[in-house]
């Protein structure tokens, strides 16, 4: 088949979404002549990507292409459609056409409805399960998400979920067979398995940090949980006087003021460093430093940084969600999110007992080791191997 791969606009600083595509894309162009199928991708500025393609059998073509072209092909389809008593195609339906594909592999979240057979990702649907928080729910992102996922999740060829818990919630909410649903686990991040040898000490100086902080490198969002880190820092601090260092990385989506408020009104701006966003070095650094990796996330069911600590040798605090412990399985301290205390007793324990700390790194080594961007692309090519004996069956 001729396969388009869809690829979202995305910067570094957007964070475990960037990360996850730019390593599929990656490995895609290190595997597609293992696949019979050929691929084409399909994207904002196909230009930013010569480089990358030249040396491989792998074409590329815009979407949504300049703003002339985008109304003149509008025109173009409206008088079609008319003339035919169709629906107007959207813009990448034309795309597809134009340039063969008989599928559409969306690798992103970003993805519109189309006619073309395709294959969709979800990452969560957490506007469901948790609509109070206004990331997911407030200016009409609750609709936008609703609308957006009925629609196009119904009409997928297929879906890759990353986890049981995730296959479940897509056919929990939105109806689908489940023999549609694909289980791919989330790949861990390529710059984690294979990272360079510097220790980080230029890092930590240039922060004015010292190793044995706990990390917590997340967007500031409300579901992120910056706030109940927060509290069971200061409840060690106040309980057992253990007074640790909290490093924050990421960039702010509307809650970071908060949470320096929180921060200053807890007695905690001694403690707790807020670097903003970071570059993949910087990020590889502060892991390697930090007594822990504390990730608390309100959503799931699968997420990117204990990956990233794993492979870098970082022991893993998580929030226990729905998801969670297929993807971390033994190699991570589990906690109730909105526990302080279990969260103040997760960080003593590792604080106090460098074994199991030690047998933490351990696992999650050979865990990030099972789960590769090669893994996730060899499982689509399976897919794509499979569907071919049906889409044989007709013509563009």
């Amino acid at each position: 088949m001729k396969v388009g791969v869809f690829l979202e606009e995305f910067s570094p600083d957007v964070g475990g979404g960037y990360t996850i595509q730019a390593d599929i894309f990656q490995s895609l162009l290190e595997l597609a002549g293992e696949s019979r199928h050929t691929f084409t991708v399909v994207c904002h500025h196909p230009e930013k990507l010569r480089e990358a393609l030249r040396s491989t059998s792998i074409e590329a073509v815009a979407f949504p292409g300049t703003i002339p072209q985008r109304l003149g092909a509008r025109a173009t389809r409206g008088l079609a459609a008319f003339g035919k008593g169709q629906k107007l195609k959207n813009r990448l339906e034309q795309v597809a056409h134009e340039s063969g594909l008989e599928f559409v592999w969306f690798v992103g979240a970003e993805a519109l409805q189309i006619d073309t057979p395709y294959c969709a990702v979800v990452w969560d649907l957490q506007h469901r399960l948790q609509p109070w928080f206004p990331e997911v729910s407030a200016g009409g992102q609750w609709d936008h998400r609703e609308e957006f996922y009925s629609s196009f999740l119904r009409r997928a060829t297929m879906i890759i979920a990353g986890t049981e818990a995730g296959r479940a919630e897509i056919e929990r909410f939105y109806d689908v067979p489940a023999e549609h649903i694909r289980i791919l686990p989330h790949p861990t991040p390529r710059f984690a398995l294979n990272p360079p040898a510097d220790d980080g000490a230029q890092v930590l100086a240039r922060h004015g940090l010292s190793a044995g902080y706990l990390f917590y490198p997340a967007q500031f969002w409300p579901h992120k949980n910056h706030a109940n880190l927060l509290l069971a820092v200061t409840r060690l601090r106040e309980q057992h006087g253990l007074k640790l260092s909290v490093v924050l990385v990421g960039s702010d989506k509307g809650n970071q003021d908060y949470i320096r408020q929180m921060t200053n009104s807890l007695g905690l701006n001694e403690q707790v460093h807020f670097l903003g966003f970071v570059t993949q070095g910087e990020l590889i650094a502060l892991y390697r430093n930090a007594l822990a990796l504390t990730y608390l996330s309100f959503f799931g069911p699968e997420n990117l940084p204990p990956l990233e600590a794993f492979g870098l040798g970082c022991p893993v605090i998580a929030a226990n969600v729905a998801g969670s412990s297929e993807q971390l399985g033994d190699a991570a301290l589990l906690v109730e999110p909105t526990n302080v205390e279990e969260i103040a007793q997760a960080i003593k324990r590792l604080s106090d007992d460098s074994g199991f700390c030690e047998s933490l790194i351990q696992r999650g080594r050979e865990r990030a080791r099972e789960r590769t961007g090669s893994h996730f692309v060899r499982g689509v090519f399976a897919l794509l191997d499979e569907f071919e004996n049906i889409r044989r069956c007709w013509t563009r």
